[in-house]
């Protein structure tokens, strides 16, 4: 494959060596540079160093199919360029709209572009499980998986396979709602039509995953935070929870990636990475900076309070993505560890940071707050949303409720 020059607008094909995706394996990529800004497009396939070196030359067979489908990418790229620029259009953004930033009509190499822009814009957690789900779809069905052969069916079996292996209906919904959308975006940027669209009422609903949403009453958080064994370590992750729990319910990650120049007078203002980078509007949380939550930093925060320091000793800022996510979910694993041996201590089952949350939400619906005010301190787009969360705690209200009706004790 020759480069190829079109109104000085470069595309190549290339060993993207920036990083390593298996041992010695590195993903081929098409290359399209323009005005000095270069945009790489995924092809779904990778080579190590030696085979891509000799890759114009070979005669094995396996990397001539790859060389073959490699041919295929490159001109999907080139014919839209010559086509946006036969139409006076071309820019990176409608070349990734006619692309979809994947070049090929398998499902992995969807998959694989999909990881990549998730990973150069930082959203390391949502990468994570795109890369799980297709680790699992590749182990069920292969390295080419193409749209046209997820079916009403083949997501049937597929649910199936995946609940005959023990997998929980959170991650079956998680791993195909990672497929339905990577079909949207396809059909978004032409690869696909809408006519393969498989999912929806009267074709294949996706499964709800419904994990027990324990929500707790005041005094069985004040037994939590008021407990101790004497060990430090217990106290710390303790008062962590805590803060979450003060701090609107705010998730462990944002929690740990606070800097004191988050903090305004009597406020802490932050927004939800968990939506940063899907929400047009980027909606800030404001939450109170109680005395406990000042308690809590005083004993636990770091020492230099330089506005750019994170509140609480964890990160240190020079972390690649990646290394921060997996310092995360250290510290997250940590708090869990702890905050449940003393759950099992008090007799309070299932405790967890999202525990937190859930107790935040629903102590507020208790005591009568008003569920503008609620959506607003989670952080959820519209009042829909905050409803739908709030239902499973009322519910447990109901149920606990309705078992007063038959307490009749004995006089």
């Amino acid at each position: 494959m020759d480069t190829y020059v079109l109104n000085g607008i470069t595309i190549a094909p290339m060993l993207d060596n920036r990083r390593e995706i298996k041992s010695g394996s590195y993903p081929v990529k098409i290359r399209v540079t323009y005005k000095r800004d270069r945009k790489y497009y995924s092809t779904g396939k990778s080579l190590s160093v030696s085979d891509w070196e000799k890759l114009e030359k070979t005669k094995n067979m396996g990397l001539l199919c790859i060389k073959k489908d490699l041919q295929i990418s490159f001109e999907k790229v080139r014919d839209v360029v010559q086509s946006l620029v036969s139409e006076g259009i071309f820019s990176f953004d409608a070349l990734n709209t006619r692309l979809g930033k994947c070049v090929s009509d398998t499902l992995n190499a969807a998959f694989l572009a999909k990881i990549d822009c998730l990973v150069e814009t930082g959203a390391i957690g949502n990468s994570i499980t795109y890369s799980c789900a297709l680790k699992h779809l590749e182990k069920y069905a292969g390295a080419k998986v193409t749209f046209a052969s997820i079916t009403v069916d083949w997501l049937k079996k597929y649910e199936k396979a995946m609940l005959n292996e023990g997998k929980s209906y959170t991650t079956i919904s998680m791993y195909i709602r990672s497929i339905r959308a990577l079909f949207n975006e396809a059909i978004n940027a032409g690869i696909i039509k809408g006519g393969q669209y498989p999912f929806g009422k009267g074709k294949y609903e996706i499964p709800t995953g419904k994990g027990r949403k324990m929500a707790l009453t005041l005094q069985q958080i004040k037994q939590i935070i008021t407990y101790t064994d004497e060990a430090e370590a217990t106290e710390h992750y303790r008062d962590l929870w805590f803060f979450s729990y003060l701090c609107n319910g705010i998730n462990i990650n944002d929690m740990l990636k606070l800097k004191y120049a988050n903090i305004d007078g009597d406020e802490i203002h932050f927004y939800r990475s968990k939506t940063l980078h899907t929400s047009k509007e980027k909606k800030e949380i404001e939450a109170l900076l109680t005395p406990e939550m000042k308690q809590i930093i005083e004993r636990w925060g770091n020492l230099d309070k330089d506005l750019n320091n994170y509140v609480f000793p964890f990160l240190t800022g020079n972390e690649t993505p990646i290394e921060q996510k997996k310092r995360i979910q250290d510290i997250t694993r940590r708090i869990n560890k702890h905050i449940k041996k003393i759950g099992d201590k008090l007799g309070i089952p299932n405790i967890s940071t999202y525990t937190a949350r859930h107790s935040f939400a629903s102590v507020l619906k208790r005591s009568g707050a008003n569920i503008a005010y609620i959506s607003d301190s989670l952080g959820h787009s519209d009042l829909k949303t905050t409803e739908n969360y709030l239902a499973s705690f009322e519910k447990e209200e109901r149920i606990k409720n309705a078992a007063f009706l038959t307490n009749f004790g004995t006089d």
